[in-house]
């Protein structure tokens, strides 16, 4: 049965909608769940001036069977089985006979009690109950509370339309309009349409000119720029986010194409894209990947026959591209490395000191990675991108444009004519800002965006910020993404430990935590944002945990450990593995380190399992070196059955105290060996859900 719910606001920022919708999907799964509601289906769309949820509902709860306990069977009835009046009230107050009770047995014993089907309640009068709760529960960056209304959204709410099978729904949401009507296009279509069901409601808003579908705004917009711009053989310039942007920024997408003046073409089409973008949401316009004086914009009009709206896009434009072309040819009379001492006067952080001494330690840290990564060829190059990364700062471009920030950098390096290798490593070093960002394309770049993430990172675990929900002022989250997603993605096999530690020793006594607080504290860090990347990746969670459990000292081997693990996962010898595994360090706990003597070693399977792991561990040993996990595991399934016959023929716990010692040494060596593989102890078999799901039954 169709749900429809629209709550329409004064104009929100296109992040705020996104944001809404998100939550409106994630809270009514979870609050119709809660009420014993399976939604069919469940969607969520709107613009900026509405947010909407659309859902096939069943017309009822699903029925529930509860248990109601009474008192205790030894209450309920005397030594001859008679029921006592105990038990008469329990059954009278029940409306059952004494008949129709059961003995149910709880962990305080014995119980007399019934089975009650309780019967599920209408839909249609659950959704009034869960809608205030949902919408109570949406957040956004900003909230605000206005007039008399109690409750806080991004912007004032001016209606809200709540429809169940064609029928209004009676609620009450924070003394907003509860109005069984919905608006049209705030400038062209303003009045009140009365609808009843989706088909309706979408009729009604088209007509009256908003387009409740972001994917077909998208399209829309898609469509006529590319009409405007086919003849001309040109296409936009990809700006994803900026499209993503101005779907959710308009209700009834107009395209408009104008143009600005040739002689600006002399700038780098990331200043003009840029200024266009930032001064008034336009895309720039390429021909064979070249600019052309040529720009879209996006308007939420019908029409614009006068060219009103080109003209005003047109001459706010030409301004902002004058003045970038001043501060081009302004930056350019000054090279990178002459500002590189003015960076003293610019903070980095608070407690952290300056950009200049910033650029200090990044110059080390990327020496310290070339040299463990055999690229001492390339140092001199790499130290000088790290000297000069941070002196765009003191640009006027990037004081108005900040998000241009390595970008000019690297852009200003190239006109200045230094090598293509530092330009470029400057150019990216920011990269990535998202897991859904590109790592840089150099290896240079790679190397001075991990140095900088890093830096940061450590700077600000080590003065002891913190994170909490969804609150990361510090951009902590961002930079131990950057760093786990640039070592991933370019296989760098790095001694992260070390590298931390340098990080660490570089800050000297900036930080207040001290360097083994800091290093844990880092570790600790990077190890959940790699469990949450390794997540999205769709590794299972106990398998991750046996490939982290190893440690992350070098992060792409955690990597391999976890598509090795995840490869046998199915292998019919990995279960008994896991078992083995289990069986040892049951054994192991609580026991000291004992050192093993081959020579005490005088039972036959004893002597064949040391035999067999010598073999295995010899053969092994260079696989795990070389990264072939997988190859490995498979050779450590031989290990089952001389460790099954040595558990079913020799005593471990011996009365005799050096051959017990002997033989947990050989566990203890067999165990420390698998450690350099995996966690198996981590990994959760079938029958370890099922042995859960029946003790939380109980």
């Amino acid at each position: 049965m169709e749900f429809l719910l629209e709550i329409m606001t004064e104009e929100m920022p296109s992040s705020h909608v996104k944001l809404a919708l998100e939550q409106l999907s994630n809270l009514f799964e979870e609050e119709l769940e809660k009420e014993r509601i399976k939604a069919n289906e469940l969607r969520t769309l709107g613009t900026c001036r509405r947010l909407v949820v659309l859902a096939d509902l069943p017309a009822r709860q699903k029925d529930r069977e509860e248990i109601i306990i009474g008192p205790p069977k030894k209450v309920a009835y005397s030594e001859d089985g008679r029921p006592t009046q105990a038990v008469l009230g329990f059954a009278k107050t029940n409306n059952v006979s004494v008949e129709e009770l059961q003995i149910f047995n709880t962990p305080k014993g014995e119980y007399v009690g019934l089975k009650k089907k309780l019967e599920g309640r209408l839909s249609q009068n659950l959704l009034p109950e869960i809608i205030p709760r949902v919408v109570g529960r949406l957040t956004f960056p900003k909230m605000m509370r206005w007039g008399e209304a109690t409750g806080r959204f991004s912007r004032p709410v001016k209606n809200i339309l709540a429809l169940f099978t064609g029928q209004p729904l009676e609620l009450a949401c924070f003394d907003w309009p509860i109005r069984p009507k919905t608006f049209g296009h705030r400038l062209h279509a303003p009045g009140p349409l009365t609808v009843s069901c989706w088909q309706e409601y979408l009729k009604a808003l088209e007509n009256h000119y908003v387009i409740i579908e972001p994917q077909e705004r998208r399209r829309r917009i898609l469509t006529q720029a590319e009409k405007l711009l086919s003849p001309l053989k040109a296409e936009l310039y990809p700006d994803a986010e900026l499209l993503e942007k101005l779907v959710f920024d308009v209700e009834h997408p107009l395209v408009i194409k104008g143009s600005f003046p040739e002689k600006y073409l002399i700038l780098p089409i990331e200043i003009i894209s840029t200024a266009l973008r930032e001064g008034q949401k336009l895309f720039s316009v390429v021909r064979q990947g070249k600019q052309v004086p040529l720009f879209i914009g996006v308007a939420d009009q019908i029409a614009d026959p006068q060219g009103v709206i080109k003209r005003g896009y047109e001459r706010v434009l030409k301004a902002r591209l004058e003045d970038a072309l001043f501060f081009w040819e302004h930056d350019l009379k000054v090279s990178l490395k002459d500002r590189v001492p003015q960076l003293a006067r610019v903070i980095f952080q608070e407690r952290l000191g300056t950009y200049l001494e910033k650029t200090e330690r990044l110059k080390k840290l990327v020496s310290f990675l070339a040299q463990h990564l055999g690229e001492k060829a390339n140092l001199k190059n790499l130290v000088l991108a790290a000297e000069l990364a941070k002196a765009d700062l003191l640009t006027e471009m990037v004081r108005e444009f900040p998000s241009l920030q390595g970008k000019v950098g690297g852009l200003y390096c190239q006109a200045q004519k230094l090598p293509m290798a530092i330009s470029r490593a400057i150019y990216e070093h920011y990269q990535p800002v998202s897991l859904e960002d590109a790592s840089p394309s150099s290896l240079g770049g790679a190397l001075l965006a991990l140095a900088d993430k890093l830096d940061s990172l450590v700077g600000a675990l080590g003065i002891g910020a913190e994170i909490s929900g969804s609150s990361d002022p510090l951009g902590l989250r961002r930079y131990a993404h950057g760093v786990c997603k640039i070592i991933l993605d370019h296989k760098l096999r790095l001694p992260f430990l070390s590298l931390v530690k340098k990080s660490i020793l570089l800050y000297q006594d900036k930080l207040t935590l001290s360097p083994k607080e800091a290093l844990n504290s880092c570790l600790n860090f990077i190890s959940q944002r790699l469990r949450y990347i390794y997540e999205r990746f769709g590794f299972r969670y106990d398998l991750i945990n046996a490939s982290l459990g190893v440690g992350i000292e070098d992060i792409y081997l955690s990597f391999l450990r976890l598509k090795a693990l995840d490869a046998l996962q199915s292998h019919p010898e990995f279960e008994p593995l896991v078992l083995m595994v289990r069986r040892v360090n049951n054994i192991l706990r609580g026991q000291p380190a004992f050192r093993l003597n081959p020579t005490l070693l005088k039972e036959k399977a004893e002597k064949e399992l040391y035999s067999t792991f010598k073999i295995i561990k010899e053969n092994a040993t260079p696989l795990i070196k070389e990264s072939e996990f997988l190859r490995a595991q498979k050779m450590v399934f031989k290990l089952e059955v001389p460790l099954n016959q040595f558990f079913d023929k020799v005593l471990v716990m011996a009365e005799d105290k050096k051959i017990r010692q002997n033989r947990l040494a050989l566990l203890n060596e067999i165990r420390t060996f698998l450690l350099s593989i995996a966690d198996f102890s981590a990994i959760v078999l079938e029958g370890d859900k099922e042995n859960r799901r029946a003790a939380a039954k109980q």
